[in-house]
């Protein structure tokens, strides 16, 4: 098969869908692979070394798509790759297609099949092609959430921490999931008083018995979170709901339980976003307020952090790669269920439920 990785064009996209020994890999199992020019070097990886793993260097993103019979990404293709997807090609990315209709009808007229990471399901169940991004923007979420909390950058001018005498800022994470714990990890490991919330008694006895004891839970409603704000200074937003739109959970109107200066980091934001107030941001422009409050709502947290959010992407994406290349994508999806359950458009039809539910568009179960 000849795969094409292109250079991500998304605002501050610096990660790259395969590394040299990705693309070794690949090539080792009879495959060509065409890397566009500069294709990783945000991600620390020079052309050279693809040359020397045996891959072909092409000067375009036109040239890349025109040759490939598959295309590996890190996130959709956005307005000006439309054009360049044509019938029958084989897109693997990260789509959120419940988040943009314009992208869904282009995939749906394009007639290519786009089977999306973020709905691949493990062995054990699970989705283990989101699962690595999401433990780096749940850890980055608090990162950027105690910048923003900083007064030069319009926050109340708290220290995540606090200092002895002064106590640390409180933060709410709403997700017990991937993120939601991994940002709880990381604002606990700052000193933080952090509750976290979920909807699964089973979820919330598991955080409680592995998280330090400045964690708390909380189960989810509006009232608990309502309850919950004013006191908060920063709030992280990680629900997920495979597939689908998130939830609003915080409302226009809830914004005004909390204080200015406070901080909403929606990492649902791929997913339509979890605050009713939220729209994408990027990595040049991150922030806006809304009533005093700041929000961040980066789509593409993890390319801030390239070197290890690509290492840790290719880790879980590359064996799926393999076996599409392989046996070809329908021969790999009846081998695995939970790789059928990643094609979310084919040939112009709807082949994931909560997609088609998002856009009243028709369903087509998938036919292998």
């Amino acid at each position: 098969m000849i795969i094409g990785i292109p250079k991500e064009i998304k605002n501050n996209e610096n990660r790259v869908a395969v590394t040299p020994a990705g693309a070794k890999e690949l090539v080792a199992h009879g495959h060509t692979v065409y890397v566009q020019h500069t294709a990783g070097d945000g991600s620390g990886f020079s052309d050279q070394e693809y040359v020397a793993a045996g891959a072909h260097i092409l000067p375009t993103i036109e040239e890349v798509y025109a040759i490939a019979d598959m295309i590996i990404k890190v996130k959709e293709p956005i307005e000006p790759e439309y054009k360049l997807v044509r019938k029958g090609q084989v897109l693997f990315t990260y789509f959120h297609f419940a988040s943009d209709r314009d992208l869904t009808m282009a995939m749906l007229d394009s007639g290519a099949t786009c089977i999306a990471y973020e709905t691949v399901v493990g062995p054990q169940g699970g989705l283990p092609l989101l699962i690595p991004m999401s433990e780096v923007a749940g850890r980055m979420s608090v990162q950027e959430g105690a910048r923003f909390l900083e007064k030069p950058q319009g926050g109340k001018g708290m220290l995540i921490g606090g200092v002895p005498g002064v106590k640390p800022a409180r933060v709410l994470i709403l997700g017990g999931g991937v993120v939601g714990r991994n940002a709880a990890l990381m604002a606990a490991g700052l000193g933080a008083d952090v509750t976290i919330t979920d909807i699964s008694l089973p979820t919330l006895r598991h955080i409680a018995e592995v998280m330090p004891r400045n964690v708390k839970t909380l189960y989810s409603s509006r009232h608990n979170i309502e309850s919950e704000l004013p006191a908060t200074d920063l709030v992280i937003g990680s629900v997920l709901i495979p597939g689908a739109k998130a939830p609003k959970l915080v409302t226009r109107d809830m914004l005004k339980l909390m204080r200015p200066g406070s901080v909403m980091v929606d990492v649902a934001i791929d997913q339509g976003g979890c605050f009713e107030t939220s729209r994408p941001t990027t990595h040049s422009e991150p922030v806006y307020s809304v009533d005093g409050i700041i929000h961040y709502a980066v789509a593409n947290i993890p390319g801030a952090v390239p070197f290890t959010s690509t290492l840790a992407l290719t880790n879980a994406t590359l064996p799926y790669a393999l076996r599409i290349a392989d046996k070809g994508w329908r021969d790999a999806c009846k081998a695995d269920a939970g790789l059928a359950d990643g094609v979310n458009i084919v040939d112009g039809q709807v082949t994931y439920q909560a997609v088609a539910t998002a856009w009243d568009l028709p369903y087509h179960p998938l036919k292998l």
